[in-house]
């Protein structure tokens, strides 16, 4: 193969848009091996992010674009993906096992942040990744309910915790160590302290993405994550109801503030549909969280209906992502994974892993 038809290929093959980056395929240097050998192309694309959903549909896109070229009798694409870590805030290191921690956030309780936050742990981890969860709620801890999960975590040496598993997620909350009735009467520097034992005291397991179920408002907790712990990113959750986008968008500028970026934001609760009649009501109002989204300049991930199975599948201990994989919310909560981690893969990347210790004797 001449070095003009490997430039004319890969130029042409620039030409495709990444439908969720929004960048050419090879700007995203997913592009790493072409070979054409009697008509025949093959071409091996690594994705920066997990797309199961999607990879099938993915290869046909670009098989398609790649056989408009002339002098090609067949195309072969294969798609597949290596999640990195990506860059954090300046002056904090990353953590043991864990490449991207992700915080979902709201400003707010009762929008259903912590719903959220499971499901779309569970869909990347039906895209292909590898993710755990932490519950950043001390007081308040609801993952252990909405996993299904019960009983105390092991200690392998006395010091560390080992995760627990559900649902292919690797889990931690300080809900697995006190009594469900039991309430945690601690103040701010105690919790804090508190939550910085589950994060660096789990032995989390080669995670990929680490999703942080956070506590409403913007308290001790916000400000230990920001000035302590390795954030790669954020996500917000709202309703559309402009009491919940006021405190969403306190949020978001918090996380502005401490340089942690914004991944994107989701709206839940968006649109009501009878299960009776099928008849459609916005009952807390309409596009608030797409217009939050267009206001502050960052991605809208999708909005989220308000719908009674969401609600019984997390308090049976299995979310709807893992309970009905093929149902309608479980394809919204997949697009937004999709969407979320397409995001952050064309984030800076953290390169400190890579850098060697160098040692003079």
């Amino acid at each position: 193969m001449s070095e003009l038809s490997v430039t004319g290929i890969e130029q042409h093959l620039k030409e495709f848009i990444d439908p969720l980056t929004g960048n050419s395929i090879v700007s995203n240097k997913a592009l790493k091996n072409l070979t054409l050998v009697n008509g025949e192309l093959r071409v091996e694309l690594i994705l920066g992010y997990p797309a199961a959903g999607v990879k099938e549909q993915l290869e046909a896109e670009v098989t398609a674009h790649l056989q408009q070229l002339d002098g090609i009798n067949s195309v072969e694409v294969t798609i597949s993906w290596i999640i990195k870590p990506h860059a954090v805030q300046k002056g904090v290191k990353l953590m043991n096992g864990v490449k991207n921690m992700v915080a979902v956030a709201s400003g707010k309780g009762g929008v259903g942040k912590s719903t959220t936050s499971v499901n779309l742990a569970l869909a990347l981890v039906a895209e292909g990744a590898r993710v755990g969860i932490l519950d950043a709620d001390i007081y308040g801890p609801s993952q252990p309910t909405m996993l299904g999960i019960s009983g105390r975590p092991s200690s392998p040496d006395g010091r560390t915790i080992q995760p627990m598993e559900s649902h292919g997620l690797q889990v931690m909350s300080v809900g697995f160590l006190v009594d469900e009735d039991t309430p945690m009467i601690l103040r701010g520097p105690m919790v804090t302290q508190a939550l910085g034992q589950l994060l660096n005291d789990t032995n989390w397991d080669d995670l990929d993405y680490l999703i942080i179920d956070m506590p409403p408002g913007t308290g001790d907790i916000h400000l230990t994550l920001a000035q302590t712990v390795p954030v790669t990113g954020s996500v917000v959750v709202t309703t559309p109801q402009d009491i919940a986008l006021i405190d969403a968008k306190k949020g978001l500028k918090m996380f502005e503030k401490v340089d942690i970026p914004v991944l994107g934001i989701i709206e839940n609760m968006s649109l009501h549909i009878c299960s009776n009649c099928q008849h459609e009501e916005a009952i807390f109002g309409q596009g608030g969280g797409e217009a939050m989204a267009q206001q502050y300049g960052v991605e809208f991930l999708g909005a989220l209906p308000l719908d009674i199975s969401i609600r019984t599948s997390t308090d049976t201990g299995t979310p709807t992502v893992a309970l009905d994989p093929d149902s309608q919310i479980s394809v919204i909560y997949r697009k937004m994974a999709r969407k979320l981690a397409a995001s952050l893969s064309v984030k800076a990347k953290d390169f400190s892993g890579k850098i060697p210790n160098i040692v003079i004797n």
